[in-house]
């Protein structure tokens, strides 16, 4: 594996006061190394500018709800380094289809054309994955690779440095993520997870839109406008 000596990943200056620690510890290191020895053999999703998009559109004093993902989408043209959102003019993955089904019943908002949720992004909500990248067309083949260790130090330093952020934790995956989050300070929302294998066990129904609004309203923050 190629050696890396030092790494200055271009991220959102809010987030890199945060994270600098982190881009210099021996495990993002040992990241970045790998992902250059992939990026030889292989092609891999999302595009280098765009790893960093969920930091990049949400800055660290903005964000008021996290959605955690487990990793980018495989598939060509999809992953966008938004969690669950997909590029402009890209088909929409079943999970996407179900949160888009859940919104309309829930806030009686319409399915929009575009599965591109970048404008939650820049509303404050952070659209985070546990895996920042993934092989194309191997669903979960960057994982136990240093992501995991990243994105569970980012939700420890929300959890200590913010008040009042709601949590969406969708399936099992994200729900084990609650151990890093100080529950007395925070708010937790879950629901199993949007896949159509499911859907059906509550996520329909969980009304999680609405309620993450009734949160904001309470504690006098302005509403997510969920509209795409």
């Amino acid at each position: 594996m190629q050696e890396v000596k030092s790494v200055d990943p271009k991220i959102e200056q809010s987030w890199k006061e945060y994270l600098i620690s982190e881009f210099h510890a021996d495990y993002f290191k040992a990241l970045k190394g790998f992902l250059l020895e992939e990026k030889k053999k292989h092609t891999v999703y999302p595009p280098g500018s765009r790893i960093f998009a969920a930091f990049d559109h949400t800055p660290f004093d903005n964000i008021k709800v996290v959605i955690l993902g487990q990793d980018p989408y495989h598939g060509r043209g999809q992953a966008n380094g938004l969690c669950f959102s997909v590029n402009d003019n890209i088909a929409k993955p079943p999970s996407l289809v179900n949160i888009f089904k859940e919104l309309k019943d829930d806030l009686g908002i319409p399915v929009p054309k575009s599965g591109n949720l970048e404008s939650w992004a820049k509303q404050g909500v952070l659209l985070l994955n546990a895996t920042l990248t993934v092989r194309a067309g191997q669903a979960g083949s960057h994982q136990s690779r240093g992501w995991e260790q990243f994105t569970n130090q980012i939700i420890r330093i929300l959890s200590e440095k913010k008040e009042g952020l709601v949590f969406l934790l969708w399936g099992n995956y994200a729900q084990a993520k609650q151990e890093l989050i100080n529950t007395s300070k925070h708010h937790i929302l879950k629901a199993p997870h949007p896949s159509p294998f499911s859907a059906d066990r509550g996520f329909f129904g969980c009304r999680h839109f609405s309620k993450t609004n009734e949160i904001l309203r309470s504690i006098g923050k302005k509403e997510i406008d969920w509209r795409l």
